[in-house]
């Protein structure tokens, strides 16, 4: 893929839990006992975000409003 792409594959848990695999963390700097927020689209799929970044987008949105 392009150096700004990627793809990764994930197994379902029988607990239902999936591993992020560690290129993926290190390429967004995801870390243990980080939240994330899981978007879902029943047609497009599911679009995972890290909490923190998805909060300071949101604050920038209401920030710029004003």
């Amino acid at each position: 893929m392009g150096e700004d792409k990627f793809l990764w594959t994930a197994t379902v848990g029988a607990k239902g839990q999936i591993v992020i695999p560690k290129q993926a963390r290190d390429v967004f700097g995801i870390k243990e006992g980080d939240t994330l927020i899981l978007l879902g689209d029943r047609e497009r799929g599911i679009a995972i975000a890290k909490y923190d970044d998805y909060v300071k987008f949101a604050e920038a949105i209401f920030a710029a409003k004003q």
